[in-house]
C-alpha cells in the first residue's frame, strides 16, 4: 500500500477547510440528498462526501456506508486531491498497488471501485472529495461523470453558502455589541447633556424671576433666547434617544390592545390642546407592540394639532383591518404639505416649518421615528395632502409579522 503524501499547499488548504466550520457537523439533509443521487446516477452501493484534515477522511454525508471517518493513509480521496486529473478513478483497488493491500479494500467495505472529485474552493484548495464506491470492478460513462462534477459543485456551493452564512452572522453580532455599547454610551451622554441644560434653563428662569426688574428689554430677551435654546437642545437629545431606541421599543412582546381604552388615552391627551379628536373604527382589539402604536400614534396626533392653522384643530383617527395588515390613518385640517416636500418629511433633521402654532421649533426627528417604527412592524406609511385643506398619514402594521430585532 502506498500512502498518500500531503497537498503541495497543506497549510493553506487546512485553513480553508477550517473556515467553512464544517468538520464534526450534523448530518444534513441537503448532502445527504445530492450523494443519494451521486449513488443512483452511477449505480453505486456508496456515496460519500469525504473531507479530509491533518488526520482522518471525515464523511460529512455517507451514503451506504456505517462509518463517519477512516484514517487519512487509508483514504482515496487523500490521493484524489493530489491528483491533477479531474477526477479520480479506480477501476480495481485489488490491481492498483497503491491499494491492492489496504484495509479498506481488504475488509470491510471492500473498496473495488473508487472515482473522486476533488471539492476545490475557489482558491484551488481541495477540500476532499464527492465520490462513488463499489464493491466489484466498473466503469463510468461519460454522462455518469458530467453528472458527478455537476454533484460536486453543488457540493462546494453549500459549502460557500454555509461560509458566507458564518461570515454574516459574525457580523450581525459584532453590529449587535457595538449597537448595545452605542446604547448605553448614548444613554450617558444624554444623562449628562440634559443635566447642565437642565440647570441653564431654571436658572434662565429664576434670573428673570428675580432681576427682571433690573434689566432692560434687550437683558431680558438674551436671557429668554438663552433659555430657549437650552430647552430646544435638551428636546433634541431627547429626540435623538427616542429615534435610536426604536429597535430596543420593538424587541417587547406584542400586546393585545383594547380600542375603546386607546381612544380615552388619545381623547385626553388632545383636549389638553384644545382640539378635536374623533375616532372611528369597528374593531375592539388589535394585537401588535402597545409601546410601538403609542409612540406612532402620539407623534402623528400632535405633529397635526401643532402645526395646524385652524381656530379648533380636528384630528381623525381610523383604524380598519385586511387580511394581513392593519390600515390606520391620521387626518387633520390643518394648512396641507407641499407637494415638493412630500419627498422628504421622513428624513430624519427634516423640518418643513420654522415654528408650530405654540412658537417652538421642531428638530425633524418625529416622522424619522414614525417611519422607522413602522417599518419594523411590517408596514408601511404614506402621506396625502391637499394644501389649505387637510394632511392624511396612512400606514399599515403587518398582523402576523413577527418583530424585527
Amino acid at each position: 500500500m502506498k500512502q498518500p503524501l500531503d497537498h503541495q499547499s497543506e497549510q493553506s488548504r487546512l485553513e480553508k477547510l477550517d473556515s467553512y466550520s464544517i468538520l464534526d457537523t450534523l448530518p444534513e439533509e441537503d448532502y445527504d440528498n445530492l450523494t443519494a443521487i451521486a449513488a443512483q446516477i452511477c449505480g453505486t452501493p456508496i456515496s460519500l462526501v469525504s473531507l479530509l484534515d491533518d488526520r482522518r477522511q471525515w464523511f460529512k454525508s455517507h451514503h451506504g456506508l456505517a462509518v463517519k471517518e477512516t484514517p487519512k493513509e487509508y483514504a482515496f480521496c487523500a490521493h484524489a486531491i493530489n491528483d491533477n486529473k479531474e477526477i479520480f478513478i479506480v477501476e480495481d483497488a485489488r490491481k492498483d498497488i497503491r491499494f491492492h493491500d489496504n484495509p479498506l479494500v481488504v475488509d470491510e467495505p471492500n473498496v473495488i471501485f473508487y472515482a473522486g472529485v476533488p471539492l476545490t474552493s475557489e482558491e484551488g484548495l481541495p477540500m476532499g472529495t464527492l465520490c462513488v464506491i463499489d464493491h466489484k470492478p466498473r466503469h463510468l460513462t461519460r454522462d455518469q461523470l458530467k453528472s458527478l462534477h455537476a454533484l460536486s459543485r453543488q457540493v462546494m456551493n453549500l459549502f460557500e453558502l454555509r461560509l458566507v452564512k458564518s461570515r454574516l452572522e459574525s457580523s450581525l453580532e459584532l453590529i449587535a455589541r457595538k449597537n448595545k455599547g452605542l446604547e448605553r454610551f448614548a444613554m450617558v451622554a444624554a444623562h449628562d447633556i440634559k443635566s447642565p441644560l437642565n440647570n441653564i434653563s431654571q436658572l434662565a428662569s429664576l434670573f428673570i424671576a428675580d432681576y427682571e426688574d433690573k434689566l432692560d428689554d434687550d437683558g431680558i430677551e438674551v436671557i429668554q433666547v438663552l433659555k430657549r435654546s437650552s430647552d430646544r437642545l435638551r428636546e433634541l437629545v431627547d429626540g435623538l434617544l427616542e429615534y435610536s431606541r426604536t429597535s430596543e421599543v420593538l424587541r417587547k412582546n406584542t400586546d393585545t390592545i383594547n380600542l375603546e381604552q386607546l381612544k380615552k388615552r388619545l381623547t385626553e391627551m388632545a383636549a389638553d390642546t384644545k382640539s378635536e379628536l374623533i375616532f372611528e373604527t369597528d374593531l375592539q382589539e388589535i394585537h401588535t407592540n402597545k409601546t410601538a402604536l403609542d409612540q406612532i400614534l402620539i407623534n402623528l396626533i400632535t405633529n397635526a394639532i401643532k402645526y395646524n392653522d385652524k381656530d379648533l384643530p380636528k384630528v381623525v383617527v381610523e383604524i380598519s383591518q385586511t387580511d394581513d395588515f392593519y390600515e390606520i390613518s391620521v387626518k387633520d385640517n390643518g394648512p396641507g404639505i407641499p407637494d415638493k416636500h412630500l419627498d422628504k418629511i421622513f428624513e430624519i433633521f427634516s423640518v418643513m416649518k420654522t415654528e408650530d402654532r405654540f412658537g417652538k421649533q421642531g428638530n425633524g426627528i418625529g416622522l424619522a421615528t414614525v417611519k422607522k417604527l413602522v417599518e419594523e412592524l411590517g408596514g408601511s406609511i404614506q402621506v396625502k395632502s391637499e394644501m389649505g385643506s387637510f394632511s392624511q398619514f396612512i400606514f399599515t402594521i403587518h398582523r402576523k409579522a413577527s418583530v424585527k430585532s
